[in-house]
């Protein structure tokens, strides 16, 4: 009877029968649906992603072809899902804090226009844009004997973007190791010259010594001749265009609806990081005779950056569950895959937990990552 009034053990007591019950939940569920799948004859289980896909890919992140088995082609959507959402983040996070910080310009035209900027795209669903970007590629855009170069080789039109491309005839793993080196060494250079700029508080170049650090292993290996490059450049003639990568107009689209919806949001979340530092803040870095841009970068965004990171995770997780919307415009992301592979196989329910178990590692990580940083960028009590 004195465990019943033992706090810790009452805890732990709770806390594995809710996990009991779970699980036996789960195992009738899972009982009543082999059952019933058995007395209509339909398969269960995962040897089927052994089987030939036997389907075409409009577009994959790695190398795949109809030959190759079902859990190779699941493979490719989920690398395209990635490849996408990392995309978008990455250019819709740049985006948003320029366009976060115009927020708070004291130029009112600047102003009000970022405002209408991040209004029109928080408050109209990104499936509409999705379908509104990809309506615009494909009925607005000239055809490809006419794309409009955005760039020296770089060419847009209704097919797509058509970009240079770059490809490895060898060296990309001692090209990989040598980039990892400098980038190993730029942070222990940084980190200790940082350390001997706060304890002498003079300047030094740290900044400049990381960024040789960072490029000298990689530029060494190129020069003694660890690694091999080709380039191909589109080239644009009469009536097509040769060479280079061609990115399809679904994937383009999707990236551009995408990095918007993000940027819009982080917009959001800088505005109101920046508003949270304490006005003094700003005074104290005009006192010490700092330009506004000077005091933005080295005072105010760094103690912004605390408030910002932990909404910032919730809109990278969003934007990685929003990915799965590319299927109404027919990018093959791993959602679509899952669908082809349902309907040819019939085995639904291994098809969706397969898929539903990938978007829950992906925001596992992400949120493991971002709480991470966040700890790491936090302040320190003593």
């Amino acid at each position: 009877m004195a465990l019943l009034y033992n706090a810790r053990y009452r805890a732990l007591f709770y806390q594995w029968l809710a996990i009991g019950v779970i699980a036996l939940i789960a195992w009738s569920m899972l009982a009543t649906a082999s059952h019933n799948l058995a007395k209509h004859d339909i398969a269960t289980g995962f040897s089927y992603l052994s089987r030939q896909a036997g389907f075409v890919i409009s577009e994959a992140a790695i190398s795949y072809q109809p030959t190759d088995t079902v859990a190779r082609a699941l493979f490719v959507g989920f690398a395209n899902t990635v490849k996408v959402s990392v995309l978008a983040a990455f250019f819709g996070t740049i985006l948003g804090v320029l366009v976060g910080i115009g927020r708070m310009s004291r130029n009112p035209l600047l102003q009000r226009l970022m405002l209408a900027y991040v209004e029109a795209l928080r408050n109209v669903p990104l499936l509409l844009y999705l379908l509104f970007w990809y309506a615009v590629i494909i009925n607005v855009l000239p055809p490809v004997r006419a794309a409009l170069p955005l760039a020296p080789h770089v060419y847009l039109s209704n097919s797509g973007l058509v970009i240079p491309s770059v490809g490895f005839e060898r060296g990309l793993a001692s090209g990989f190791a040598a980039l990892v080196i400098g980038i190993a060494c730029a942070v222990v250079i940084r980190h200790f010259a940082l350390r001997r700029r706060l304890a002498s508080g003079q300047p030094n170049r740290g900044l400049l010594f990381a960024w040789i650090a960072a490029i000298a292993p990689i530029v060494l290996v190129f020069i003694l001749g660890g690694i091999a490059m080709t380039f191909d450049l589109p080239e644009k003639g009469r009536f097509r265009l040769t060479g280079g990568l061609q990115v399809k107009p679904e994937f383009v689209a999707l990236l551009f609806g995408l990095a918007l919806s993000v940027s819009a949001n982080v917009a959001e979340i800088v505005r109101a990081g920046i508003q949270a530092v304490n006005k003094g803040q700003w005074e104290a870095s005009m006192a010490l005779g700092l330009p506004r841009r000077r005091a933005m970068r080295l005072i105010i965004l760094p103690q912004a950056l605390r408030i910002i990171i932990p909404p910032l995770t919730n809109t990278y997780l969003t934007v990685f569950k929003n990915s799965s919307l590319a299927i109404a415009i027919g990018y093959p992301d791993l959602v679509m895959v899952s669908n082809t592979v349902m309907n040819q196989t019939g085995q639904a329910m291994e098809t969706i937990a397969i898929f539903m178990g990938a978007y829950l590692s992906l925001s596992i990580a992400i949120s493991l990552f971002m709480n991470w940083y966040n700890s790491h960028v936090a302040l320190k009590g003593r």
